[in-house]
């Protein structure tokens, strides 16, 4: 079977999609109801070598150039946050320095990942907000992911999300963010105005790679 007959649906809002190019390592299929673009599951890394690339990275609480990077995040989401507002930051990585940015500034935030911090408790609970930076295109069911936060969300929270997206399907097979083996769901700008229109959610765009969706009071 070709490539281009595979046609999976797309992990995010289950439409057909079409084949889109490939690289030396997978092809690529995109949606053209939200413009996601996806890497299919046959071609995803297994749970121990997703695990050592994850291992590779070196991002420390303190570091002062992550924390500029992360606050491209952070800073758009305070201006946004009542008092004493509580949350969780969902995929902290081995060093959950947004989770201490935040906290330092007066919201407590507990964390959740995979591989770091898999105490699932966290999402048994709602939050004023929740966070995840440079963690959704990690996402195998994007929709599935998603949703369970969403309703880990009090109404009125906010879902603040920083990864970077797909601009151009022309110039994607020079893209070098598809390059990490890890990457697998390309979120669109579309794909987030989906996302918002199946919430009925408020949908604010503050940066290139960073987007927050308020949850109906």
């Amino acid at each position: 079977m070709t490539n281009e007959a595979l046609q999976p649906p797309c992990p995010l809002c289950q439409q057909p999609t079409r084949y889109l190019c490939r690289d030396r390592r997978r092809p690529y299929f995109h949606c053209n109801q939200c413009e996601m673009v996806h890497v299919p599951a046959d071609w995803h890394l297994p749970a121990k070598e997703e695990r050592a690339q994850y291992d590779l990275h070196d991002n420390q609480i303190d570091d002062p150039a992550y924390r500029r990077f992360l606050s491209r995040l952070a800073t758009p989401l305070l201006a946004r946050l009542p008092t004493g507002a509580e949350g969780l930051d969902f995929g902290c990585g081995p060093g959950p320095a947004l989770a201490a940015m935040l906290a330092e500034q007066g919201h407590p935030t507990a964390v959740y990942d995979l591989y770091y911090a898999p105490d699932t408790a966290v999402l048994e609970r709602q939050w004023d907000f929740i966070t995840s930076s440079e963690v959704v295109e990690h996402l195998a069911r994007p929709h599935a992911e998603l949703e369970r936060l969403w309703h880990c969300l009090q109404h009125g929270g906010w879902l603040a999300i920083m990864t970077k997206r797909v601009t151009d399907l022309n110039t994607f097979t020079n893209w070098h963010y598809k390059n990490d083996p890890t990457h697998i769901s390309f979120f669109s700008e579309q794909s987030f105005v989906w996302l918002a229109e199946q919430w009925q959610a408020k949908l604010e765009f503050t940066g290139p790679d960073v987007v927050l969706l308020q949850k109906p009071s």
